[in-house]
């Protein structure tokens, strides 16, 4: 069995800019960079295409800031790392996946182990 793990569309583009905002807090990095510690967390099938476009958004919402580093490599890297905006967005992000993710443990995990709901009289 592959390694990879499949993820819904939707619920990725739902956890995508909390988890650039958590990796950035840890360490400013630029989008490659980015896209490869997020490969590395897991999100092995993780398209450049898909984070370069929320990386613009969260800069424009100002949760991001950027910089440019030359690179020897080739062209300057843009850097990007959380503004205080930023920081409380993923904190706010955090919070409510705690939430959602109690929820959908006690109803979706175990609802084979629950008991049925008694009969109303």
């Amino acid at each position: 069995m592959s390694q990879d793990i499949i993820y819904n569309a939707q619920l990725l583009k739902g956890v995508l800019p909390m988890l650039a905002l958590a990796l950035l807090d840890e360490q400013e990095s630029y989008g490659y960079e980015l896209v490869t510690r997020l490969r590395a967390a897991g999100l092995t099938s993780i398209a450049p295409g898909t984070v370069y476009p929320i990386l613009s958004r969260l800069e424009r919402e100002g949760q991001l800031t950027s910089r440019l580093q030359p690179s020897h490599s080739g062209p300057a890297r843009k850097y990007y790392s959380p503004t205080g905006l930023g920081l409380d967005s993923l904190q706010e992000a955090r919070n409510v996946w705690a939430s959602l993710s109690h929820v959908v443990d006690a109803t979706a995990m175990t609802s084979r182990d629950r008991a049925p709901a008694p009969e109303l009289p």
